[in-house]
């Protein structure tokens, strides 16, 4: 499906919290800027945005609502009027009002960006299209961190993040890069 309004851009968990370096090395260290790209072109448009928030109750997270870690990053801070989701799952449709809340604007299309790749937005992407939303997910304007697996394996977070985005494509969701979504954005504004 190709963009039009209403698509909303969905920013999921860009956390200060996941900045620590106890979680391990992390794939796409632009990806922020490139949800800053993709934040700017959808005010630029008007177009409908979406933030989303971890609210951890592990008492070892760095998301929790009482640590700093909880803040959002400056680079897709929410405006005035850009609703903000809370949640304390992995899918930002679980237990929030999300799904309400595009239904009432009549959104049916979401460009996905956030953290972590093989996480929540797997978890909230899966969760979408499963509600008959179609998805289109940035896959350089979303990251991942490094994990060892239940063998002690250690899988690199490039690794992680392909997998994640190859268990997601054509499935629940087309995978896009930044590029390609702000090409077609600036067609459709120039149309």
């Amino acid at each position: 499906m190709a963009l039009g309004n209403p698509t909303a851009l969905l920013i999921i968990d860009v956390q200060q919290g996941l900045d620590a370096p106890h979680l391990g090395a992390r794939n796409n260290p632009t990806a922020e800027q490139r949800m800053r790209a993709l934040l700017a072109a959808w005010r630029e448009l008007a177009w409908p945005v979406v933030h989303v928030q971890h609210m951890s109750t592990r008492p070892e997270s760095t998301l929790r609502p009482e640590l700093p870690g909880n803040a959002i990053k400056p680079e897709v801070e929410p405006l005035p009027g850009e609703p903000l989701f809370r949640k304390t799952g992995s899918s930002a449709f679980i237990g929030t009002e999300l799904e309400a809340h595009l239904r009432r604007a009549g959104i049916d299309h979401l460009v996905v960006t956030g953290l972590t790749t093989d996480h929540c937005v797997s978890s909230s992407v899966r969760t979408a299209a499963n509600l008959g939303f179609e998805v289109t997910v940035v896959e350089d304007a979303t990251a991942t961190f490094e994990r060892i697996g239940p063998d002690g394996t250690l899988h690199r977070a490039q690794a992680m993040h392909d997998a994640a985005l190859a268990s997601l494509h054509d499935e629940f969701a087309r995978v896009r890069s930044t590029r390609a979504v702000l090409d077609e954005l600036r067609a459709l504004a120039s149309a």
